[in-house]
Parts: C-alpha cells; structure tokens; sequence
C-alpha cells in the first residue's frame, strides 16, 4: 500500500492513500489492525478522501513507528480472505444535523409552491403517517401514539387548516428523528464499546510472530502463549512445556503440566512456561457477530419497569382521545382540541428506558462489565441472595504457606530454606509458594545439593550431604519413599483438613523432617466486598464448594459468608438455588469454572468471573472482569438499584410534565404547535437525563 504523511502534529497524524489501489473493505481491515496497536487511541478512516486520521499515546508510539505499522500493512495481511470476511463494513447515515437543516428547508420551501400545488405537497406529506395511524388501528391497537399522531394530523386537515396539520407533522417528524439517532447512537455506543477491548493473540508464522485481533483467528493458526497468558482457543500443544491453572475448567487451584501432543482449552491461563498451540477450535471470527447479536437480543429482556411504563403510556392514549372528545363537546374549539390530542405519555417512555438500558451496559463496558440484558440488571439489584462459588471466585487460587510443622530438631527457618532450596528448579504453584516463603522471610539457600529428580504429579527427589532428601505429597513420602509416619499423622492431616490447608511432606533419608500447610487463601478484598453486599440489601450470602469442610469453614470465615456448604456437586448447587427460587428469593450466582454453568443457569441472575471458562462466560448473564471480579459484582449490583430508581423516576416525572402540557393547552395557553414542540422537547431531555452515568466518580473505572 502506497500512502504518505499529509500532516503531523504530537499525538496526532493523518495519513494518505490511493483509494484506487484499496477496497473500502480493506481500508476497514487495515484500521481495525492499526486499532489494536499499543498506544493507539484511536483510527478512524475516510474512504471518500483516501485518508487515515491517527491519535495515538507519543509515550508508545511516534510518527516512525506509525508508519512502519503502515509499511508492514503487506498484500498479504490486505487480501488475506479470512480476515476480510470478518470485517463488517460502516454504515452509511446523514448526521443529524444535516437531516434537520434538509427537513427544515423543505418544510419551508413547500410554502413558496402555487396554492393548488402546494397543497398536494401537503397532503403527501401527511399521508405516511395518517396511514401508519390507519394501519394500527385496523390491526386492532386503536389507542397507541400512532393513532393519536394521525388524529391531530387528520382533524387538523379536516377543517381546512392544513398548514397546522403540515406543522404537526414536521415536528413530529423532527422529533422522531432526533428520536432515532439518540437511540442508534446509543446502541452504537455500546457495541464500539465492547469491541474496544480488541483482544490480542499472538500468531506464529514460520520462525517470526505477530500480534492479530483475537477474532481473526481461525483453525490451524499456531499461536504462542506464555507465561500469564489465556489459552485464546482449544487447541494441541506442537511446541514448549508449561504449568497451566486450569481452575476455570475443573475449578482446581493447582496447575497441570501441558507438554506436546496434549490438549489445551481456552480460557485457562498459563502460569509458567510457553506453548505453542495449534487451534483446533474457536468461535473468536464471529466475536463482532456474537456482541451484536448479544445487544440485539438484549432488547428483548426488558426490564419490568420498562415493560410497566410502557404498557401504562398505551393506557393512557385513552384517555387523551377521551379529554379531546369532552373538549370538543364543550368548547368546540379545535385550536384546544388539537392541543390535548399533540401530547402523550408513549413517546418519552418508550424512548427513555430503553435508553437508560443500552446506556447503562456501555457503563458496564466501560467497567469491564459484559451484561446481556437489563433484566439482569434488575435481577441482580431485586436479589436478596448471593451463591459464591469458593475456588477462583473467593479465592484466588494461587497457593499460599501458611505454617510449618516441625517433626525434628532443626529450626522452621532451617527447614524452609532447605525445601526452597529443592523447590527453586521448578515452577509448580506450590514450589512457588514455598520460593516465595522463604524469600519473605529473607533465607538464603544457596545451592548445595546434586541434581534435583522431579517426579510428576508426586514429589521432588536430591541428595544433600551425602544425604537422600524427598518432597512432596503423602501418597509419595510414605508409600513410594518408605518414610516412617509419627504416630500423630492422622491427627495433624485431620487439623490441617479442618483449616483448609493441603499438606507437602519433607523428608530427610528415613526421617520425616516436616510438614508445609499450603492454602489457597481468598481474595484480599473478599471481605469487605460480602459486607458491602450485604449493605446493599442482600441478607443471604452462601459459599457452595467441592471443597472438604475445613477449606469451605476456614474461607466462609475469612470473608463473612453467613453459610457455607462443602463436598458439593454441581448438581447440588443447582438444587440449592432452586430452593432458594422456590422460597421466593431472588438469587444471584458467581462463579468460573464449568462445574458452575448449570448453576448460573439455574439462578435469577448468574454471574461468571472474568477468567472463567467458555461454557460458563457464555451461560452467564454477566461476566465480570478479570482481577477485580468481585469489585465488579459489587459495582453491577449498585448499577442494577440506580437503574430502577432512574427509570421509574423518569416515568413519575413524564407523567407530570406531559400532563402539565396537556392542561396548558386545554386552557388555552398554549397552541397546538407549541405543545408539539414543548412534547418533543421534554421528550428529549428526558432521553439525555436517561443516558446519565449511573455511578459517581468514586466508583469510575480503575478504582
């Protein structure tokens, strides 16, 4: 691709192009790929004038590197067929502005038309929506705006003033416009919203890599995934070796080795290491299809103070045609008449809640927060139960120590030196944990032992001083390596069951020197996260795990779970929360892994952690971000209240405002043009009032 600078300024380039040699298909293709460059804020495209508008962050990019990432825009990635299907092309719309000024102009050039042809302007004008009233009521919804509309429009022209009636129907067209684009503009909102996380993977070609958006990969892609990083697809392994927590899967805190030939699915995460992964399966091309179908569907879960007004204001249709009626029976002053019958409840109800919806999921978004409908908004702020799953939800399942227990006469600090001493060749989670111990308390283990034997899924294998030292689990220490048990084994395995600790035994030859209690402790902010839930109204926060009693005991202690129940199967989740359904609860489940999707199923609300697994991201009704999970849930809850209050706020208010309207005009205070203008513009205040952020300042995102 051929382009040049136009113009440089800091933070800021617009480069140009020969639209002769690009497709707007492949323009759409190169700022999507440029979009997911670090530092840039934003891309945006002119076809028309073959130009590229670019503000980027300088601390990361700069006017070199920019158009490096222009040069490096081959044939190759341009014409690649896959890429270039995934692309969905802008759609071409007037701006607001232009459409009002071109309404305008015509409304009033209409007028400076011979009288006989200006009136079969008029009556063309009119006639859509005199029709589309006619239309509603031979489909049997006799009281409904559209049938108001097309009565003030006809009762207008039916006494010769058809000016008035063109007047009425300009503004109702104004209205409706602006009307429109608030609603369009909102929804697109959102949707860029949620496409502006651009996830990245990064794709192997040959002996060189690259970053590409996640959503064009595609089957038999190999891609490169290290330490920290999510599987982005279910794939095999061709390459490289790794520990990989798979706790979104099988709800385990402990990692699993992956070497080649082995499965890996999206969603886990890898703790140390590197793979490379052939993708065998992903659903990431239709990502973009996925978030617009997921908004398109959210329209359809309204919520029931949504469907309440909505229903009310056709209620209330009635009720104008009735005033008009009396009007005209007493007074017989169509001026009055026309008044009464140009205000009405439906617009501003029907414009403003869906809004206050749409806008508070871009808020969500922009949170990290994925909500699939305001229903579950509503759900969630309604719920008086909460149901935690433990691993990975209330903990972050990264192995902790917590204790030592010393079977010898060496010192804690002694034996823990010696095991990190043994443990710092390898990068298992409790290896680490112990490394971490030690490093904590300031121990220095230097290195005094022969090669370090590692024996998977058992234990650790040296010789120090001549001397056979072995690490690991109980199964290994004492039936592979014949290392004599104390007599209080049981005892000690039974109190640290009962604490939630796993035991790591260390032994010395025949001699068992000591014991690590190694526990997955819960998150840092568990607790105050649970009492500001229960601050929020929810009186009911339980804890289900598969986990033994100790470890469910221990972490409903540490975050102030009001229940807790261990040993649980999923199927057991599932029963429980529709006890809790059938007892006229509210209920609200979080969870991650796939044991947890039938119950997020099975709950008013489920809600599923940012690093959780496919099925479950896809089962929940809201998925929370990853690391701040239950910061989020806390957010989505207070989120969900303020919707509520605001939408039925905004119903209360309508009401007065337009009954006010209404009055005004059956006094004679206002004409029927200006009461079409004054409904409008309530109507559209009451749309921006709905798009205001439901969270202060304090809760903004970062914090």
């Amino acid at each position: 691709m051929n382009f040049y600078v136009k113009h440089s300024l800091p933070g800021r380039i617009r480069i140009r192009y020969d639209i002769s040699e690009l497709s707007l298909r492949q323009a759409v293709l190169a700022q999507n790929l440029l979009s997911v460059q670090e530092g840039m804020h934003q891309v945006s495209v002119n076809h028309i004038t073959g130009s590229f508008l670019i503000y980027y962050d300088q601390t990361k990019q700069s006017e070199q590197s920019i158009k490096a990432l222009f040069a490096a825009l081959s044939d190759k990635y341009l014409n690649d067929a896959d890429m270039l299907a995934s692309v969905a092309l802008p759609q071409k719309r007037t701006s607001l502005f232009e459409s009002l000024i071109a309404m305008t102009a015509w409304h009033y050039a209409k007028r400076l038309l011979p009288p006989p042809l200006r009136l079969i302007v008029q009556l063309a004008s009119i006639a859509p929506r005199v029709l589309k009233g006619g239309e509603r009521i031979f489909s049997g919804r006799l009281f409904c705006a559209d049938v108001l509309d097309a009565t003030a429009i006809t009762a207008a022209a039916a006494t010769g003033d058809m000016t008035t009636a063109s007047n009425i129907n300009f503004l109702l067209d104004v209205g409706e416009t602006i009307e429109d684009y608030t609603k369009k503009k909102s929804y697109e909102d959102l949707a860029s919203t949620l496409f502006s996380e651009n996830d990245q993977v990064q794709l192997v070609e040959g002996e060189n890599e690259r970053k590409v958006p996640l959503y064009t990969l595609k089957k038999g892609d190999i891609v490169a995934v290290r330490t920290g990083s999510l599987i982005p697809a279910d794939g095999e392994v061709v390459k490289g070796e790794a520990l990989v927590n798979q706790a979104s899967i099988t709800g385990e805190p402990l990692a699993v080795e992956k070497r080649t030939g082995q499965s890996v699915f999206a969603g886990t995460i890898v703790q140390e290491g590197e793979l490379f992964v052939l993708v065998r399966a992903t659903g990431s091309q239709t990502k973009v299809q996925n978030i617009l179908a997921m908004i398109d569907s959210s329209q359809q879960l309204k919520v029931s103070s949504q469907v309440r007004s909505e229903h009310l204001a056709d209620q209330l249709v009635k009720y104008n045609f009735l005033l008009s009626l009396l009007t005209f029976v007493f007074t017989g002053n169509m001026t009055k008449v026309l008044s009464t019958l140009m205000v009405d409840y439906s617009c501003a109800m029907k414009l403003a809640a869906p809004l206050a919806v749409l806008s508070a999921m871009k808020e969500a978004a922009e949170h990290g927060i994925l909500v699939k409908g305001g229903k579950f908004l509503e759900d969630a702020s309604r719920a008086d139960t909460v149901v935690f799953d433990k691993t990975g939800t209330l903990t972050a399942a990264e192995p902790k120590l917590s204790r030592i227990i010393v079977f010898g006469k060496e010192s804690e600090d002694e034996i823990l030196a010696t095991a990190a001493c043994l443990e710092e060749h390898f990068t298992h989670p409790v290896a680490h944990a112990i490394v971490q111990a030690a490093v904590d308390k300031g121990l220095k283990h230097p290195e005094r032992h022969a090669k370090v034997e590692y024996i998977v899924a058992h234990g650790i294998v040296t010789t120090l001083n001549g001397k056979r030292l072995s690490i690991g689990s109980r199964h290994f220490i004492f039936e592979d390596e014949k290392i004599v048990p104390p007599d209080n084994l049981d005892k000690i395995a039974q109190d640290a069951l009962d604490r939630g600790e796993s035991l790591l035994y260390l032994a010395e030859e025949k001699r068992l020197l000591a014991a690590f209690a190694i526990t997955d402790p819960v998150r840092a902010d568990a607790k105050e996260i649970v009492r500001r839930l229960h601050g929020t109204g929810i009186v009911n926060c339980t804890m289900i795990t598969g986990d033994d009693a100790g470890a469910a005991k221990t972490a409903a202690e540490l975050t102030g779970i009001d229940h807790y129940i261990a040993h649980a199967l999923p199927e057991d989740k599932v029963a429980y929360i529709e006890k809790q359904k059938r007892a006229k609860h509210t209920v609200i489940m979080i969870g991650d892994g796939i044991n947890d999707a039938p119950a997020l199923a099975a709950a008013n609300t489920g809600v599923a952690m940012g690093d959780c697994a496919e099925i479950t991201g896809e089962t929940a009704d809201i998925v929370l971000p990853s690391g701040d999970g239950l910061a989020a849930l806390l957010k989505t809850r207070i989120m969900g209240q303020r919707l509520m209050k605001k939408i039925d706020g905004n119903n209360k208010n309508i009401i007065i405002i337009n009954s006010a309207l209404i009055a005004a005009g059956l006094f004679g205070f206002i004409s029927p043009s200006v009461a079409a203008v004054l409904h409008n513009s309530s109507t559209i205040a009451f749309a921006v009032k709905a798009m205001q952020p439901l969270l202060p300042k304090e809760h903004s995102k970062g914090r």
